[in-house]
């Protein structure tokens, strides 16, 4: 089998900025001193006058956004997720998301990918920050070219918009490429006996699992959810009614991300039964990015043990 091609999601932002930039005057990009790691390095290049370098001083980035964006200019507002959410979770919230300031705000290196970083710059609970926020759209793309589309889409979105990137370099998963819609989800592969849900780069791991349940003789659906909110609960609930079993795959914590999100739209509309494939209430730590997956439980073998045994208990009537 060949493998498939790897790239980075923040590549797929920042070759969207300079494509947006090209047509779009009002378009300017802030960074926190880590242009190079984020990639926004590339776009300082290509329009200096356009690019400015906040320093290390993440609130105050997000704070220069939200005026840029009251006076008539298109801010992405790029740095590292844990940074965006947890250290200038005040400017986020009350700047940005409150007055409904147009800002992109962009955070690259989430999740435990975030590899040799380690736990302090590891975002694993920044979906569950940002979800909580009134006003935030959430973006989490799959792949560099869903990444690429997801920034153009955040561009022409009114309004605050969340972006979630990650560091190393992922699978490029075709199924996903397309048009992209913010609020609507991708059914990626039919089936009626287990339902997988996915977010980010896990979509390569949920199409993956359900290719293993397929040996077994186990049907798979695999719907991905490129948004998270507005999440797409009417795709979410035609695959609860359409399957018994329905198990979700984030790279982040199961506090507050996708499972919880699934799962709630679930328990008012439709009881289903909800496994969650994340970090469970756990630190990161340094380590190559894959061997990080294979430690914390982000694997397709994962998701494939977490819908077996569900699906092997017998049917109540």
């Amino acid at each position: 089998m060949t493998k498939p091609a790897l790239k980075q999601t923040r590549q797929g932002y920042v070759d969207a900025l300079l494509e947006l930039a090209a047509r779009r005057e009002d378009l300017v990009v802030l960074d926190a001193d880590v242009a190079k790691a984020t990639k926004t390095c590339e776009f300082a290049e290509r329009h200096p006058d356009r690019f400015f370098n906040c320093g290390a001083a993440e609130q105050n980035m997000l704070s220069v956004a939200a005026g840029l964006a009251l006076e008539g200019l298109l801010p992405f507002a790029t740095t590292f997720g844990v940074f965006i959410t947890c250290r200038a979770g005040d400017q986020l919230r009350n700047s940005i998301a409150y007055p409904e300031a147009n800002v992109k705000v962009a955070a690259t290196h989430c999740g435990v990918t975030c590899g040799g970083d380690g736990a302090s710059h590891q975002a694993n609970e920044d979906i569950a920050i940002a979800r909580s926020i009134p006003n935030l759209t959430i973006l989490v793309p799959g792949d560099y070219e869903e990444a690429r589309l997801a920034t153009h889409a955040a561009a022409n979105h009114p309004g605050p918009v969340y972006l979630r990137f990650g560091r190393d370099n992922y699978p490029v998963v075709p199924e996903i490429h397309g048009a992209f819609e913010i609020g609507r989800g991708k059914v990626l592969r039919e089936g009626t006996d287990v339902a997988i849900i996915t977010t980010g780069i896990m979509v390569s791991e949920g199409l993956a699992a359900a290719a293993l349940l397929e040996e077994r003789g186990i049907g798979a659906r695999v719907l991905h959810l490129p948004t998270i909110k507005p999440l797409d609960t009417a795709a979410i609930l035609e695959a609860a009614r359409s399957t018994r079993l329905i198990v979700t795959a984030e790279e982040h914590s199961i506090i507050g991300g996708l499972g919880e999100a699934v799962a709630s739209a679930v328990a008012e509309a439709h009881p289903t039964t909800v496994r969650r494939i994340g970090m469970r209430d756990v630190f990161g730590e340094s380590g190559h990015a894959g061997e990080l997956m294979d430690k914390f439980g982000l694997r397709a073998r994962n998701i494939v043990e977490a819908a077996i045994a569900p699906l092997e208990e017998p049917v109540l009537r």
